[in-house]
């Protein structure tokens, strides 16, 4: 099926979860079927036209005008093989697809924090996860891809594609398909502590100093929370300002391991305990509505104490626009190359630090503002939490980006595909 500008579905097919810049094709193929996508590439090549991909649309960075949009969210099909401990992930999938599919094996995937992002798109960026710091990036553990490439043909990725599709976004081709590993994973340790910074303003130093002594099965983040006073807000949380204390721990007794962070003093709402791998998507408990909004993100070699002070005040409920700072801590397994290399590259990145504002504004002075501290100890950029205009050079180092680029101009020589980063 093909929808034009006059289709009753067009506007309802071409938006997705980032609102800020959608997508204006001229035609729209949501395909079901991998012959589907193979059929929508032809035609953009027939056609002479540029073509975008979307399943979820989280990480949308510019909307194409014109050209061929293959919209892939119908196309979520998994596959669980409990045997291998492996499930093949359909293009449009979403982590909470995959998750209903994999729970009733007692197994689980390297998933984000929020269930609804596409998993194939999540992890050709790298996948930065729940249980990072105990299994490393989720395009660490892909043993398959299957991709159209911009000469109509359907194929498996292997040597130097294999390579630079696990790292290196959409650049390739449309994917239609991937294979990764599972874990033995039924339940895990997790939830927020959401602390109140005016009743507890020592919560970001005695989380930085404590991320010093966890192990490796003890993945956690921190988010700071302009929040306003209306509902669907939990009463608790309205009009404060909240440090959300974000945890996910596979180890044994972890409530030992929390002990220091309970000792800051009563939350205003605690979320943590032991769930279901399948009701992860609690521990961040993000928003799920479509809206618009601009992130930037930044790796750092430590958290400095002073730069960490200055968050709060640059960020908090005084700033020009609303902006929420995530920080997570990486280290762990996410250090180790895997079994077969892959494009990612500052692995020895010891936190994420992420600015996200909503609206139509991109908010970059307070972007800058909120990362100048930073700028000393930044080591590099993520592929996924990052907006419009993200210098790929901050990304890889010289030499993957310049394989990565030779490799865009062999598999894609018309510059045909506009991927959310393009190369």
């Amino acid at each position: 099926m093909m929808l034009t500008t006059t289709s009753t579905e067009y506007d309802e097919t071409r938006l997705g979860y980032q609102r800020r810049d959608p997508h204006r094709p001229a035609v729209i193929f949501p395909v079901t079927s991998a012959t589907e996508v193979e059929e929508a590439v032809r035609y953009a090549i027939d056609h002479d036209e540029k073509i975008a991909v979307q399943a979820s649309g989280h990480g949308l960075t510019r909307g194409i005008d014109g050209g061929v949009l293959i919209t892939t969210l119908k196309f979520n099909g998994v596959t669980v093989d409990p045997d291998k401990k492996t499930a093949w992930i359909e293009a449009g999938a979403t982590w909470h697809d995959v998750m209903e599919a994999t729970a009733p094996y007692g197994l689980a995937p390297l998933s984000g924090s929020f269930p609804g992002v596409g998993a194939v798109s999540y992890t050709l960026g790298g996948g930065l996860g729940l249980m990072a710091r105990r299994f490393g990036y989720a395009a660490d553990h892909v043993r398959r891809i299957e991709l159209v490439t911009m000469d109509g043909v359907r194929r498996d990725a292997d040597g130097d594609l294999f390579w630079a599709t696990r790292g290196g976004g959409g650049n390739f081709g449309v994917v239609t398909g991937i294979e990764i590993e599972l874990f033995d994973v039924p339940t895990l340790y997790g939830g927020s502590l959401y602390f109140d910074l005016a009743e507890h303003p020592d919560v970001l130093e005695v989380w930085r100093t404590w991320t010093k002594t966890v192990p490796d099965e003890v993945t956690t983040a921190m988010a700071l929370v302009p929040l306003p006073d209306i509902p669907p807000i939990p009463p608790a949380l309205r009009g404060k300002y909240i440090a959300q204390v974000q945890l996910a721990i596979l180890a044994d007794n972890p409530e030992a391991l929390i002990e220091r962070l309970r000792a800051i003093g009563q939350p205003a709402l605690d979320t943590v305990g032991t769930m279901p791998y399948v009701e992860s998507g609690k521990i961040f408990a993000e928003p799920d509505r479509p809206d618009s909004f601009s992130s930037r993100n930044v790796l750092v070699s430590d958290l400095d104490p002073t730069a960490l002070a200055t968050v709060p005040k640059l960020a908090g409920p005084e700033a020009s626009t609303m902006c929420v700072v995530g920080i997570r801590h990486l280290g762990g397994a996410l250090t180790q190359e895997p079994a077969v290399a892959n494009a990612i590259c500052h692995r020895d990145a010891a936190y994420s630090i992420t600015v996200i504002s909503p609206g139509e504004d991109h908010a970059s002075e307070l972007h800058d503002a909120v990362l100048e501290p930073w700028r000393d100890l930044t080591v590099g950029r993520l592929l996924n939490f990052n907006g419009a205009g993200l210098d790929l050079r901050d990304v890889y180092d010289p030499e993957t980006l310049n394989r990565l680029t030779e490799l865009r101009e062999q598999y894609d020589p018309d510059h045909r595909l506009c991927a959310n980063h393009q190369l």
